[in-house]
């Protein structure tokens, strides 16, 4: 389980850092033209969601890799599972439901990496 629960946070990792890269970096323009959900929201929102999933990211993985405060892993995991819902919740209220799978594998990866550090494999 352990080995499963390092691959799930790793992948989903890197998936939330290229994101948050994505949002920090390119302009709220042409982020909105290919994301249209980004038009409901202000540049500046739109470059704090992408802080928050770097950060998410990066919790995911790296305070157990460097052994610092490894209980960040699950509470790094929660918090990015409530960011889903949120992202899960404005999908179904702007009716994109072609892209509801992925905010919800997303979701699903995040509950399993939050119940799998906290009760089945925690870092001790």
């Amino acid at each position: 389980m352990n080995i499963a629960l390092w691959i799930v946070a790793g992948v989903f990792a890197i998936g939330f850092v290229a994101g948050g890269i994505i949002k920090l970096t390119w302009p709220h323009e042409k982020y909105a033209a290919k994301l249209h959900w980004a038009q409901d929201f202000t540049p500046g929102k739109v470059k704090f969601m992408g802080a928050i999933e770097i950060l998410g990211g990066l919790g995911l993985v790296l305070p157990a890799l460097f052994g610092v405060a490894p209980v960040l892993v699950p509470i790094a995991a929660s918090g990015m599972a409530l960011y889903m819902a949120g992202a899960v919740t404005e999908r179904i209220r702007r009716s994109e439901y072609r892209d509801l799978l992925g905010d919800l594998v997303f979701l699903a990866a995040m509950l399993f990496v939050a119940w799998g550090r906290y009760a089945i494999a925690p870092f001790s």
